[in-house]
């Protein structure tokens, strides 16, 4: 009971040291035009919106998420094999492998991994 006592007064002691140190460390810095204005991943927020986006780092980016996607759907599948349940987890591993190969046959087919036309 003493001992849960003293960690905290001292996580207490060390929240409110962090506060005042703060504190201090903001009264010394200066106000700044460039610090205070808004940063929107590194476009200029007062230009002109709508520039040119490329469409292939959008399909890279859906591409990632597709495989994020496949590699949570996967993932059980180990835990599953440890239940006696191995031709089941074989057979959705494989269903979900095939569709994604599937949907890679069908891009690169396309013409969508292409970066260089």
């Amino acid at each position: 009971m003493l001992l849960s006592f003293y960690f905290l007064l001292i996580s207490i002691t060390i929240s409110i040291f962090i506060f005042f140190f703060s504190n201090f460390l903001n009264m010394r810095l200066k106000f700044s035009k460039e610090k205070f204005s808004t940063y929107e991943c590194g476009f200029d927020p007062k230009a002109f919106s709508r520039i040119p986006f490329s469409l292939q780092f959008f399909l890279i980016s859906i591409l990632f998420l597709i495989f994020d996607v496949e590699i949570i759907l996967i993932s059980p599948i180990p835990f599953l094999m440890k239940y006696n349940l191995i031709y089941s987890s074989l057979i959705i591993s494989n269903f979900i492998i095939f569709i994604l190969f599937l949907g890679l046959i069908h891009e690169w087919n396309e013409g969508s991994l292409k970066w260089l036309k």
